[in-house]
C-alpha cells in the first residue's frame, strides 16, 4: 500500500492565539467546523463529527497538543475502514499565521469508494481551512 498524504498549507492575517482560539475553543469551533457537543484541546479527548448520512461519520481522538502551535488527532470512519492521523501546526508570522494541514494514513481507507476519494478528503479539508476558517477569522477582526 502506498502511503497516501493530504496537505493543506495556508496564511491567515490573524496573529497566532486568534486562529489557535478558533480551532480549540468549542463555542467558536461551532461557528465554522462542526456542531461538536463538546471539545477540549486535551489528550485523550474524543468526539465524532459528520452527520452518519452515507456513513460519514467519523470519531477522532487527540494524540497531542502543544498549545498555541500544534494539535494532532486521529481520524477514524465509524462505520468504514480507516484510520489516520491529522496535524494541524501553525506558524507565527508576526500580524499572520502560516497554518499547516497534515492528514497522513489515507491508504488505509477505502479511496475507491464514493465519499472517501482522495478529491473528497482533500475537498472537505481544503472547505474547511481555506474557506469556513478564513471567512470566520475575517468577520471576528
Amino acid at each position: 500500500m502506498k502511503p497516501e498524504t493530504i496537505i493543506i498549507e495556508k496564511t491567515y492575517p490573524a496573529p497566532i492565539h486568534k486562529v489557535w482560539d478558533a480551532i480549540t475553543n468549542i463555542n467558536k469551533l461551532k461557528e465554522w467546523y462542526f456542531p461538536l457537543s463538546d471539545f477540549k484541546p486535551e489528550v485523550g479527548f474524543e468526539y465524532t463529527i459528520g452527520d452518519g448520512k452515507g456513513n460519514m461519520k467519523h470519531k477522532l481522538r487527540i494524540t497531542e497538543v502543544q498549545p498555541g502551535k500544534k494539535l494532532v488527532h486521529t481520524f477514524e470512519n465509524i462505520t468504514q475502514p480507516g484510520f489516520s492521523h491529522v496535524t494541524f501546526e501553525l506558524f507565527d508570522e508576526g500580524e499572520q499565521t502560516r497554518f499547516l494541514l497534515t492528514h497522513t494514513g489515507l491508504e488505509t481507507f477505502p479511496l475507491d469508494t464514493p465519499g472517501y476519494t482522495r478529491e473528497n478528503f482533500e475537498g472537505g479539508w481544503g472547505h474547511l481551512f481555506v474557506k469556513s476558517l478564513p471567512a470566520y477569522l475575517e468577520q471576528h477582526s
